[in-house]
């Protein structure tokens, strides 16, 4: 396996010196982490809270700055064979004027493109190479909490055992950590309705895009092509619809039929995959959470991914940001002289990107997913038109695709070689036409 990046040049000097690490959470993050900390001679140890552990979601985007860690890690190869292809992002409102037009031509850098894929996927190439290195991975804990003892860590489980204390503990538990800094969960109004659906050549999509609709900001539909979970599985898309937290219960009770004739009256062309859905429980609904740490770590304790900083998805980022987290945790680790430094180097590298896309995040999404009229109208009528300028359409790109900020040079970490990611994808998409 290749590891690049000028901060992994230490590695074949050696570590400053091995931690015995707990990670929490089998979560791209956690996994990631895992690897990395793995890789540079630490001792891991994953706690899981299911007995088998398994992704939860549907689809997502992974950007250039997510495969820039996954390329480094030598992963890039695996992800081309299950994802899709992604050119551009487009949103119209429901009178055809155009919301967003996001093409990733508009970076500048080569052959540069999003990868839709099932965060199943994900999870299995990430597990494989875990269960492949050997790494001592325990489910069915469910972590309610650390304890500070002496100079290690304690995990505190739900039924009030701890575990043998670690050098540190890594909580990559996701947004809804039971192990709180203080701060306020930060639940936002809206969520989604998430479903995975099956598509063919001949279904009327367009296979490298990612499509929505709007009304106002309070209705979204989208659909993301994200590819295929192996060799012989079938092609997928996520199909997704924007709802309200406290709308849920009444969506749960309405005829399924009514609530599909309100899906065509803003997208009539996606006909074809709601008739595919055929009862309430083939929907997962998504809450959000806006919320971070502004310091990611106290004693022996780190948090990582959406357990520091978590967002709305209207940027897609959020795997993304986790594997960055993951390298920059492995990074801080090989170059601190002690435990505490490597961490306070780590949280440097990454603040000021989380920072700027936590405020960014903030911003968009009232543009996107709101009650109020004034946003979308703002969105429509000013923000859409000045995207069609070079400058504001290459900063555009540059926020879709996590490189705003300039986050890889930070850590040693370069573009993914997208000339080889879509030479795999193309044979790949070679081999099951010819089959």
């Amino acid at each position: 396996m290749l590891w690049r990046g000028r901060l992994g040049e230490r590695r074949g000097r050696g570590i400053r010196q091995a931690y015995d690490i707990a990670i929490i959470g089998c979560g791209p993050a956690g996994l990631a982490a895992a690897l990395l900390l793995h890789k540079d001679g630490h001792a891991v140890t994953l706690f899981e809270r299911f007995e088998t552990p398994k992704p939860l979601g549907s689809g997502l985007m992974l950007q250039p700055s997510g495969m820039a860690v996954l390329d480094a890690m030598g992963l890039a190869g695996p992800i081309a064979k299950r994802g899709a292809r992604i050119d551009a992002l487009r949103g119209l409102t429901e009178t055809g004027r155009t919301a967003l037009d996001a093409p990733y031509s508009k970076l500048g850098s080569g052959e540069a493109f999003g990868i839709g894929i099932h965060r199943a996927s994900l999870f299995s190439v990430l597990y494989e190479e875990v269960l492949g290195a050997g790494l001592d991975a325990r489910t069915g804990h469910t972590v309610e909490d650390t304890r500070l003892d002496g100079t290690k860590r304690r995990l505190v489980f739900a039924d009030g055992q701890c575990s043998d204390g670690f050098d540190l503990v890594v909580d990559a538990s996701g947004w809804a950590s039971r192990i709180e800094f203080g701060e306020r969960q930060g639940l936002l109004p809206f969520g989604a309705l998430w479903a995975t659906l099956t598509v063919t050549a001949d279904d009327p999509h367009a296979p490298n895009l990612l499509e929505q609709r709007y009304r106002r900001a309070s209705q979204m539909v989208g659909v993301l092509p994200i590819g295929s979970r192996g060799p012989s599985e079938p092609q997928e898309v996520a199909f997704f619809w924007s709802l309200r937290r406290d709308a849920f219960e009444r969506w749960q009770s309405t005829p399924l039929g009514q609530w599909k004739d309100e899906v065509r009256a803003l997208w009539p062309e996606v006909d074809f995959l709601l008739d595919r859905i055929t009862a309430h429980e083939d929907l997962t609904f998504a809450r959000y959470a806006h919320r971070s740490a502004h310091r990611p770590y106290r004693e022996r304790l780190v948090r990582i991914g959406d357990a520091w900083h978590s967002a709305s998805p209207q940027l897609g980022q959020g795997a993304n940001m986790a594997l960055l987290d993951a390298w920059g945790l492995a990074a801080g680790l090989r170059e601190g002289r002690v435990l505490r430094e490597g961490l306070r180097l780590s949280a440097s590298w990454r603040r000021d990107h989380v920072d700027l896309y936590q405020a960014v995040t903030a911003a968009f999404t009232p543009l996107f997913q709101s009650d109020a009229t004034i946003w979308p109208a703002l969105r429509d009528r000013i923000v859409a038109p000045l995207s069609r300028f070079a400058p504001i359409a290459h900063l555009q790109a540059q926020l879709m695709s996590g490189l705003f900020g300039f986050p890889l040079p930070m850590l040693g970490l370069e573009m993914p070689d997208y000339s080889a990611i879509a030479a795999s994808m193309a044979a790949r998409a070679s081999a099951e036409d010819q089959s």
